[in-house]
């Protein structure tokens, strides 16, 4: 009976240690990219950003993190309590867990399954269940009006992304998120698919309510959209849901089009340097482009947002894959294992 409980308990601390290995940093990650995004948008815009709290203001975001913790949650009188205080931990946990199928490196994931291009396009599409509850809940018109902008906005722009995601397993023969990135060794898909590859970022944008398309939000009609009525760690959470779904479309976008871990040419020097420095980068390169867009573009107005999305991307990304799906079936195509 001992050496049944040690051969079982043996695997299951592997797995909580490679989950810790994950969350930590990556919650790490997601306090100090709010500071990057404070830094970036204030010298583009020819201000110091944070700059008192800790050498070069690098303590603010455990500064604003603590002051979140100590304060009071509110609950509003006429919210159901429930699922008020349950729609950001969704919202959390639904950008956690995506990262359970996210390669760094041949081997290092914490579950290599053979579908899990779907399993982050369903994930995806569940976080839309923590926003269209946190505006029920709050029983507040202006709030629930946020809540339907954005879920009207990522349900538009997942039809497009589906497209694309489509697309990139038809040149790579699999739904294996290691194989998509292996069947990039010569070529990385951003080059013959530059089309999706742009479609896929400026969706992302969009299923992620970043700028330009942060109507959800609109401070000048909606105060701050789905979650005006939260305050303390509830709207932490969200707060985090958001940077933390950021980072995962940007390490989606390596993954299905920059090369993940590979290094680009596939000669010295770049080959020198270890794999899950080069997925690193090129995730930070894609989240730094998320922020530089921020600080450029104007929001669109909602009825532009829509009509890019149906309108412009799904018939254009269905083309694509169409032709995609033509000029393979024409050359005879193989994908190279």
């Amino acid at each position: 009976m001992a050496s049944f409980w040690t051969g079982y308990a043996l695997p299951t601390a592997i797995i909580v240690a490679e989950v810790i290995a994950i969350i930590v940093p990556l919650l790490l990650a997601i306090a100090y990219f709010t500071y990057a995004e404070r830094k970036v948008l204030a010298y583009s815009q020819l201000r110091k950003g944070p700059n008192v709290v800790g050498p070069f203001g690098l303590l603010q975001p455990i500064a604003d993190g603590l002051k979140l913790l100590m304060k009071e949650t509110v609950v509003p009188s006429g919210a159901n309590r429930m699922v008020f205080v349950a729609a950001p931990i969704v919202t959390f946990t639904l950008a956690l867990v995506a990262w359970a199928v996210i390669p760094f490196d041949v081997g290092v994931v914490v579950s290599n399954i053979n579908v899990g291009i779907l399993y982050l396009f369903a994930i995806s599409s569940l976080s839309v269940y923590g926003i269209i509850m946190a505006g029920w809940a709050s029983n507040s018109r202006y709030v629930f009006l946020g809540a339907l902008r954005s879920a009207a906005q990522m349900v538009s722009y997942e039809v497009a992304i589906g497209f694309v995601l489509v697309t990139v397993l038809l040149c790579a023969g699999s739904l294996n998120l290691t194989d998509i990135v292996l069947a990039q060794r010569h070529i990385w898909f951003a080059i013959p698919l530059l089309p999706m590859f742009v479609i896929f970022f400026v969706s992302g944008l969009a299923e992620t309510n970043r700028a330009p398309f942060d109507l959800p939000e609109g401070e000048s009609e909606l105060v701050a959209g789905y979650f005006v009525e939260y305050s303390a760690m509830t709207f932490a959470l969200f707060y985090l849901g958001e940077y933390g779904n950021m980072i995962l479309v940007s390490a989606m976008t390596t993954i299905l089009f920059l090369g993940g871990w590979l290094a680009p040419f596939g000669v010295p020097p770049f080959t020198w340097v270890p794999a899950p420095l080069w997925f690193l980068g090129k995730t930070v390169f894609v989240m730094f482009c998320f922020l530089w867009v921020r600080a450029t573009f104007p929001r669109f107005r909602y009825d532009q947002l829509m009509r890019l999305g149906w309108k412009v991307f799904l018939p254009f990304s269905l083309f694509w894959l169409v032709l995609t799906a033509g000029v393979l079936t024409a050359f005879g195509w193989v994908p190279v294992r």
